[in-house]
């Protein structure tokens, strides 16, 4: 009987610390998400000043850029135009066939570099020789090389995203414990079974790190690919506006490049959070 009231006491105490801890963890997120509003607004309200000052800093100025007042109207248009469905989605198709060959060929690379001494000693050398060479340079070649401006500027933004997943990956597989290689070999795990359930596993987190970063530099290099001979696209637009001198427009294409991106990259991190729920990342933040 004691233990039974015992128990009955404790549940309603259990779960009023259960809710006192999903209150502070809201309140935590709701702060941090309030914190980053005002980093952003403050912003904004540093480029209005600078541009209505006409700031200058001796090499940089401020005197004819447009400012967040002309910016808004221009973005108003832009989500009223008809092209805008088919500006997105030709670039949203360019940046993800692009990310998606290159995270075949980066993870599939980085495994087989990463395990074996001979192949990094064959195949990452010349790699790491590419890696430096801008994206704007590789245009003329794949305008060579592919039969379609289409396939070109896929090419570009593949080539954006390659080397951050191949490189991560690479590093991923190196800074995996050898005792758990060693472990799982004397309990007579076969080859394909230790890339499966020891190495990619361990590999995991620098993995999705490294296809965050690819997304990132896909559209990165989207203006660059659209360069090529696109007619529809957000880079293609933007460029299209600095031909034009629509300056406004140009901040406009350039802004949805970084929110696309930031809200791609930040989609494939959440994706490697909830496949990796035994990695978290140690240590303190203030």
């Amino acid at each position: 009987m004691a233990a039974t009231l015992e128990l009955a006491e404790s549940h309603p105490s259990r779960a009023l610390r259960k809710r006192a801890v999903g209150a502070g963890i809201r309140s935590s997120l709701t702060r941090r998400a309030a914190l980053r509003a005002a980093s952003l607004a403050l912003c904004v309200a540093m480029w209005q000043l600078a541009v209505h000052y006409r700031l200058s800093l001796g090499i940089v100025t401020f005197a004819n850029v447009p400012s967040p007042a002309d910016v808004i109207p221009a973005l108003w248009a832009l989500l009223h135009s008809p092209k805008l469905p088919m500006h997105l989605a030709a670039s949203v198709t360019r940046v993800l066939v692009g990310f998606c060959a290159a995270a075949a060929v980066g993870v599939g690379s980085g495994l087989a570099i990463g395990r074996y001494r001979m192949l990094e000693d064959t195949l990452l050398p010349p790699l790491e020789v590419l890696r430096p060479i801008p994206a704007v340079a590789w245009i003329p070649l794949a305008i060579l090389m592919f039969p379609s401006s289409e396939l070109s500027m896929m090419f570009i933004t593949f080539i954006g995203a390659l080397f951050p997943i191949l490189l991560n990956t690479v590093h991923g597989v190196e800074a995996l414990d050898p005792r758990l290689v060693a472990t799982a070999r004397s309990l007579g795990t076969k080859p394909l079974a230790l890339y499966t359930e020891v190495i990619l596993p361990g590999a995991a987190p620098a993995i999705f790190t490294g296809l965050s970063i690819g997304m990132g530099t896909a559209w990165f290099c989207l203006v660059t690919a659209e360069m090529i001979a696109g007619q529809y696209g957000i880079g293609y637009f933007t460029w299209e506006s600095y031909t034009l001198q629509n300056y406004a427009d140009i901040v406009v294409g350039m802004a949805l490049i970084g929110v696309l991106g930031m809200g791609s990259s930040a989609l494939v991190k959440r994706i490697g959070t909830a496949l990796t729920p035994w990695y978290r990342l140690r240590g303190a933040r203030q």
